[in-house]
């Protein structure tokens, strides 16, 4: 696993025991551990994204931001594909991430082959209708 797949494994963790409701013992730990994995200036985004109430990270599905439902420029979306660099958010800042390759190939398979468009009816001509 590359760096960058584990800083957003690490900061989709984070976020699951953030926004969980269990108050143990272990979460904080769990929290303390992830938060010293991930660099500062990403966890301060993040947190600032916490503070106002949204969560940090979000999934990418058919090309659209799951937590503002926009769509993600195809630069942003090959960038995570090849495990480039992190990607923001254009319109709500949130970090970024792609479904694992199990998660996506269900929604391909699910969709119905494409049917044959039926056959057109020829138009009569202007010319056919003056004679009638």
């Amino acid at each position: 696993m590359n760096a960058l797949n584990e800083l957003l494994q690490n900061l989709i963790q984070l976020q699951a025991l953030e926004f969980s409701e269990a108050e143990d013992k272990d979460a904080e730990v769990a929290i303390t551990e992830l938060r010293a994995k991930i660099p500062s200036q990403i966890l301060g985004h993040y947190d600032r994204l916490v503070a106002k109430g949204k969560k940090g990270i979000t999934m990418v599905r058919d090309q659209v931001c799951t937590g503002c439902h926009m769509r993600v420029p195809i630069g942003g979306i090959i960038s995570l594909k090849h495990g480039e660099d992190i990607q923001l958010c254009e319109s709500c800042g949130r970090y970024l991430y792609l479904p694992p390759a199990t998660e996506a190939e269900p929604a391909k398979a699910a969709e119905p082959a494409a049917q044959p468009k039926p056959a057109r009816k020829p138009r009569k001509s202007k010319k056919s209708l003056q004679k009638v």
